[in-house]
């Protein structure tokens, strides 16, 4: 597993109806991130923002975006238009979802709260490719509370779980680990359009 790519943005760019473009906010894609617990990603527009507590960063697979591209028949998107915090590869990414889960890229764990799905939203169609929108959904990612303070960076990535997580019944049995986060399920997603 690992982080493949890491957004942060200071504004919201996609506000109101896709065809009036893109608002222009500074969005950056660096090799490190600071979380701080109850807050979020140091710098990001939902930082410190009550509302977004529980939905402070949002993980999605680049197996998902790479798939819908493929479905689409366009060329492969650029990930920093999806606008997720962090892009992961070989992570079944909606397994995540309700669980409490510890990523470490190498600073240590940090610990973070599954909560709800991302939705896709109608501008996917006007920044990625027409019918993104309706291809993403289930599979646009998850969004987390920050439960715990540290860094996430580019590069090889570990996920564990708190003792006493529900997903697992023994945290050091990585032959259940392996089991329940299957990577050749990162494109697959949830409540797939038929």
């Amino acid at each position: 597993m690992r982080i493949e790519r890491l957004v942060v943005s200071s504004g919201h760019a996609y506000e109101g109806r896709p065809s009036g473009g893109p608002v222009p906010v500074r969005t950056w894609s660096p090799e490190t991130i600071e979380l701080r617990a109850g807050f979020g990603v140091v710098g990001d527009r939902y930082a410190g923002r009550a509302a977004h507590r529980d939905a402070a960063l949002t993980i999605i697979a680049a197996e998902a975006l790479e798939a819908v591209a493929a479905e689409l028949g366009v060329p492969p998107f650029d990930a920093v238009l999806a606008r997720r915090t962090v892009v992961t590869r070989d992570l079944e990414v909606e397994a995540l979802r309700g669980t409490e889960v510890l990523l470490d890229s190498g600073d240590g764990p940090v610990l973070l709260g599954g909560r709800r799905p991302a939705a896709s939203c109608a501008w996917m169609d006007t920044v990625l490719a027409s019918g993104a929108h309706a291809a993403l959904r289930g599979r646009a990612g998850v969004r987390f509370a920050v439960l715990g303070s540290g860094v996430l960076r580019v590069g090889p990535l570990s996920v564990t779980f708190p003792p006493g997580e529900s997903l697992l019944d023994a945290a050091d049995d990585a032959a259940l680990l392996a089991a329940r986060l299957d990577p050749t399920r990162a494109a697959v997603g949830t409540h797939r359009r038929r």
